[in-house]
């Protein structure tokens, strides 16, 4: 275990056997700062938690990219968990030890960012991902009714995954087509004014693409309109 000293008041995160006189960054005395015991891993151990995860070599060499950015490696938390949820498909107990354990904090700071920002999830996704707009222009013009619609169709609650693992119904915050909703986002396909009543050809569209072998392979090109547009 080593000790870390963090400011109360800025977030500075001092090294060392006890807190600095007063803090580089805000100015403030040594009793502004509390204590915090961080374990430290031997690389083997670091290897063991990486592996557990999952997360592709890439992405764990990504990783250092990234950490490396920031003058104090706890700044990299947000980054470091939507590279593992991009990854994994959402933020695994496993992912949010090795982030701890890079950034050489508790496991408890990353499960607290994890939870308090409803895109991150603690749960594995269906292979299609209906995400379904519920801000004010969206829900004006029935987006409630669509997400009614759509429950009934996969039978499945909002926010939850239905049983074979294949759908998993959102509700979601603005995605900036405003005057064209309600808006339904599958994956990376967007779909315009989706009204209760046409929920059903859509909910079958989505069907049938979990037999498409070609399915998501390649990126929409955002330029052509016709081409990410559903």
């Amino acid at each position: 275990m080593k000790k870390n000293f963090i400011c109360s008041v800025c977030g500075y995160v001092h090294e060392g056997d006890a807190a600095p006189a007063i803090c580089p960054i805000c100015g403030v005395p040594a009793e502004k700062f509390t204590e915090q015991l961080v374990e430290v891993f031997e690389d083997g151990e670091m290897g063991k938690l990486a592996a557990a995860t999952g997360l592709s070599a890439e992405v764990l060499a990504k990783a250092d990219s990234i950490v490396a950015k920031y003058p104090q490696a706890r700044s990299a938390t947000l980054p470091l968990i939507h590279l593992a949820q991009e990854n994994l498909g959402y933020v695994s107990e496993a992912a949010m030890k090795w982030i701890a354990a890079k950034l050489e904090i508790e496991p408890i700071n990353v499960y607290e960012v994890v939870t308090f920002y409803p895109m991150f999830r603690l749960e594995p996704i269906g292979k299609r991902h209906i995400k379904i707009c519920r801000t004010l222009p969206c829900a004006l013009r029935g987006s409630y009714k669509t997400m009614e619609a759509f429950e009934k169709e996969f039978g499945v609650r909002r926010g939850h995954t239905t049983a074979d693992g294949n759908v998993t119904v959102d509700f979601v915050e603005c995605i900036a087509c405003c005057g064209t909703g309600p808006v339904v986002q599958v994956d990376n396909k967007l779909y315009e004014e989706v009204t209760e009543e046409k929920v059903p050809a859509l909910a079958q569209k989505i069907r049938e693409s979990l037999n498409d072998p070609d399915y998501g392979k390649k990126d929409p090109d955002f330029k052509n309109r016709a081409e990410w547009l559903g």
